[in-house]
């Protein structure tokens, strides 16, 4: 016997779930749905099967093929225009002789199938109709039998004014072959509506056979994930692929390659599909993960359904939900019960996703945002490729080698064609592969690329100083997160790029206007081997070094496995500085420390920079252009402190000139450099504001609050690796220690605090603040700065992330604690009146 499986229909009603692939092969249970019908047909001997196919038929052959894989054999239709269920199966006639059952595709059920067949033989019917009993028949076709089980009446989806019976037409039929001659050929025709009252009028042998069992139409998405919530209640048995695990009182099922770690919490029905990753503390209940997915420490998870390649950070919540496939989930996002999360789509942190709410393929949530309704229309990928200077996304869930191919095509479109660029990475095998795949991108436009491999960004913006090159791009992995990777835009200067160079390179690659090189003029990769050496002279004819050679110092440098290491020592050897270095050695495979890492680091070369009596260390991030400073006596020194102590090794040397900081630093620097004659020249917190005062020729080091430091004798770019050498060189001019500088800086108490800020309500924010100063004594270089008398406090919203940044300063703790949680206190009382 036969049967045909009707797999053609759109899935218009479960969308955005079929936004990608044709409904009967959505994953339930980590197999598509049809192959449970497969299964089902072939438990009860049905194996010679036609299937029925229109839209994305490729998507079912390319998975069944010839059937062979399950055991048993299709033959496979796919009529040239819509015809309706039964006009659809009129298409499949040649390859029908014989009684035939008749199913859909995207049912799930466990209904006898055997019994149905000998009720059709037993009462000669030309055709039977499968009918179930349901709570809620009003979206289904009603059906009256007789006494014998003859049909007398269909109705179709009644209103509940109109219905007679909760009998309905589950959509599985047997016929005898005979039935085709009711049935028009070439003729959009349906079994409900034109097929069975046409049997009723002639009086055909027309039956109705109720079947008791499990029966769902995955017609929706709710009752796509009631489906699983049926499964996981044990109402259905579907054949699961992850083998059962031996555990008492819960129903596991762990694929191939599974990590799942002893502190995770797993409740109910669990099952994680091959190569996924369930990181320390996630607690996950009644769900269903699929293949190569991430699930990080704090997650929770209750009655969802998790596609491939998914990404889960920490802390992220989602009850009752569907995250598609290639969906990544930030940290602290929430999404409620119904939630629907398509393909490609990512989420930012701290986001809400609001109950029901259905996210269409594609999309971006901004961290921090609220979604309370459905997203279906917007924008392509992001609404911003850029933040500042830097595209980042997750290693190859966000940035994919596809992603940075196109992104390649786009930048390399922004820059003349036949030009040059450099190109340089970190020494993570995941920069390397995203680099090469950003670089055909380029060469695609007609541009040419220098390949610098591996190599600290400061030597790339050193060279860029010189001539030759239009621009660069650097490959990092995100020190915040390992698994972000970061790509930092240079301009011709070696500056970061600007946000109008940004949002050319973004209009390009939205439009997808890309110039295509001729086939005789795409570009060439050639390398730059003399760019270390270029870097050294460079490097080592800005320093004292005679003077350096004389002092013999000693000093400790942590290089966090980054390409610095490889540099670095010699250099300063050279100069006569003998250099203790610890990983030094560039690990491809290890990547960055993590974040929770640097504070054990730091103690450890604390440590050795006292027991080796070095007379200072310094801890260079992986980024190289971060340092953090520690004295001869061990003791460690912030960001907060090392700008201070910066300006005061200068100002104890005798430089004379004038500094670039931050609107957020603290005030002792001014105080400091007014007593020398010297100048503090205030600007905006991002990084390029701040390198771009450093073109003026009286500014003689501009300094971040984040340990970065640019000295314009040397280069305008922040670079780590200068910035040690420079603070020795001081070092030795003052003839002092770190300690005694420090000893030296005025007193003064300097304290950040941060509150949660939705980005809608960002600018309502600093409106309420500029009310609230509007009698104060006030700046506005970036955010809001109030003045009171010595003190200070700065409102300020941060450029990336959903927060806002309160800065205080003052002479006494007490006064600036409370003038730090006055502001907190404000900043969250302005966020309620503002909801």
């Amino acid at each position: 016997m036969k049967a045909v499986i009707m797999a053609g229909g759109f899935g218009t009603r479960i969308q955005p779930l079929t936004s990608n692939i044709p409904k009967p092969m959505i994953p339930l249970l980590n197999r598509p749905i049809m192959l449970h019908i497969v299964e089902l047909l072939k438990k009860h001997q049905i194996t010679d099967l036609v299937m029925l196919l229109y839209h994305q038929p490729s998507v079912i052959k390319n998975f069944f093929r010839d059937g062979a894989d399950f055991g048993v054999k299709i033959t496979y239709v796919t009529p040239l225009e819509d015809m309706g269920t039964a006009g659809a199966v009129k298409c499949a006639e040649k390859f029908i002789n014989e009684r035939f059952l008749v199913i859909s595709g995207d049912l799930l059920t466990d209904f006898n199938l055997q019994k149905i067949i000998d009720f059709h033989a037993d009462n000669k019917a030309l055709a039977t109709i499968t009918l179930t009993p349901v709570k809620d028949p009003l979206q289904f076709g009603v059906v009256i039998t007789d006494k014998n089980r003859r049909i007398t009446q269909f109705l179709e989806k009644p209103g509940w004014g109109e219905v007679i019976s909760d009998t309905i037409n589950t959509g599985i039929y047997v016929f005898e072959p005979e039935i085709f001659k009711y049935i028009p050929a070439n003729e959009n025709f349906d079994f409900s509506q034109d097929l069975f009252p046409k049997l009723l009028e002639k009086q055909e042998l027309l039956f109705g056979y109720t079947v008791k069992g499990y029966w769902r139409d995955i017609g929706n998405t709710d009752s796509y994930r009631e489906a699983h919530h049926d499964i996981f209640r044990g109402k259905i048995n579907v054949k699961i692929d992850e083998p059962k695990q031996d555990v008492v009182g819960r129903d596991l099922r762990i694929g191939a390659d599974v990590r799942l770690d002893d502190s995770a919490v797993l409740d109910g029905t669990v099952v994680i599909g091959d190569n996924s990753q369930i990181f320390g503390s996630a607690h996950i209940k009644d769900s269903v993960i699929g293949r190569n997915c991430t699930i990080e420490p704090g997650v929770k998870l209750s009655r969802c359904v998790i596609w491939d390649n998914v990404y889960l950070k920490k802390g992220a919540k989602v009850n009752d939900s569907v995250l598609c496939n290639n969906v990544s989930v930030g940290h602290g996002v929430v999404i409620e019960e119904g939630g629907i999360i398509a393909d490609d789509t990512a989420i930012g942190e701290e986001a809400y996703i609001k109950r029901d709410v259905k996210v269409w393929p594609r999309k971006v949530i901004e961290a921090g945002a609220t979604v309370t309704d459905n997203l279906i229309w917007g924008e392509k990928w992001k609404k911003s490729l850029f933040e500042g200077a830097i595209i980042r996304g997750l290693t190859n869930v966000e940035l994919t080698p596809e992603f940075v191919a196109k992104l390649g095509c786009a930048y390399g479109t922004s820059l003349p064609k036949g030009s040059f660029v450099l190109a340089g990475r970190d020494a993570f095998l995941a920069s390397r592969m995203l680099k090469r795949s950003f670089l055909g991108g380029i060469l695609s436009a007609g541009v040419n690329v220098r390949d610098l491999k591996m190599i600290p960004l400061p030597v790339v913006r050193y060279k860029l100083k010189t001539f030759g090159e239009v621009g660069g791009v650097h490959f990092r992995q995100c020190l915040d997160d390992p698994a972000l990777t970061e790509i930092v835009f240079l301009d011709n200067d070696g500056l970061d790029f600007s946000s109008a160079m940004g949002k050319n390179v973004e209009r390009i690659f939205y439009k997808e206007n890309f110039r295509r090189a001729h086939h005789m003029e795409p570009g060439g990769i050639t390398e730059l081997p003399q760019v270390m050496d270029f870097y050294r002279e460079g490097f080592i004819r800005s320093i004292n070094v005679e003077m350096l050679k004389k002092r013999k110092y000693k000093v400790v440098v942590d290089f966090n496995h980054s390409p610095a290491g490889q540099l670095l020592p010699a250099i300063m050897n050279s100069m006569g500085i003998e250099v203790i270095s610890l990983n030094a050695y560039v690990d491809e495979e290890r990547g960055i420390k993590n974040a929770e890492e640097k504070p054990r680091s730091l103690t450890q070369l604390a440590k050795i920079v006292a027991s080796l009596e070095a007379q200072a260390g310094f801890w260079l991030d992986p980024t190289v252009e971060e340092v953090i400073l520690v004295d001869e006596a061990g003791r460690i020194y912030n960001a907060a402190e090392t700008l201070p102590l910066m300006v005061a090794l200068q100002l104890k040397a005798g430089c004379k000139g004038a500094f670039a900081v931050p609107v957020s630093a603290p005030s002792v620097v001014e105080l400091m450099a007014s007593e020398k004659g010297c100048a503090v020249r205030r600007t905006k917190n991002t990084e390029r504001a701040m390198i771009e005062e450093t073109l003026s020729s009286e500014v003689i080091m501009a300094g971040s609050m984040d340990g970065r430091f640019a000295f314009p004798k040397f280069q305008s770019a922040f670079d780590g690796m200068y910035a040690i050498a420079r603070a020795i060189e001081l070092l030795a001019t003052c003839g002092t220690s770190l300690s005694a500088i420090w000893g030296e800086i005025p007193r003064r108490t300097f304290l950040q605090g941060r509150a949660n800020c939705a980005w809608e309500m960002k600018g309502g924010i600093m409106r309420k603040m500029s009310e609230d100063s509007l009698d104060c004594e006030a700046s506005f270089i970036d955010g809001i700065k109030v003045h009171f008398g010595e003190d200070w406090v700065l409102v300020l919203p941060d450029q990336y992330q959903p927060y806002v940044h309160i800065v205080a300063e003052g002479k006494e703790p007490k006064g600036v604690q409370k003038l730090l949680s006055e502001y907190l206190t404000k900043v969250e009382k302005w966020k309620k009146e503002l909801q």
